[in-house]
């Protein structure tokens, strides 16, 4: 799949039903998904099939997620959004 395309199918699955998690994920797919690792790269596009309300516990720091691999992308993009 050509860049330009798995982009723009990363950005279409960003959109969420919840907008805390679209500001979150459309900017961090714009500005910084592409300096990620590749391993990153497949971790984030991971992160994105969870449940919404699973994503939200996690970001909003409700719970934590037992996941180490997921555990370490959804800090990433909140250190991102620090910045």
């Amino acid at each position: 799949m050509s860049l330009a395309k798995n982009k723009a199918r990363l950005k279409w699955a960003c959109r969420r039903g919840m907008l805390e998690l679209d500001v979150l994920f459309m900017p961090f797919v714009e500005n910084a998904y592409d300096d990620l690792t590749e391993e990153h790269k497949r971790e984030f596009e991971r992160l994105l099939e969870c449940d919404d309300p699973e994503l939200f516990a996690w970001f909003m720091g409700h719970e934590e997620c037992e996941d180490p691999a997921l555990k370490e992308i959804v800090q990433i993009i909140l250190n991102r959004i620090k910045v």
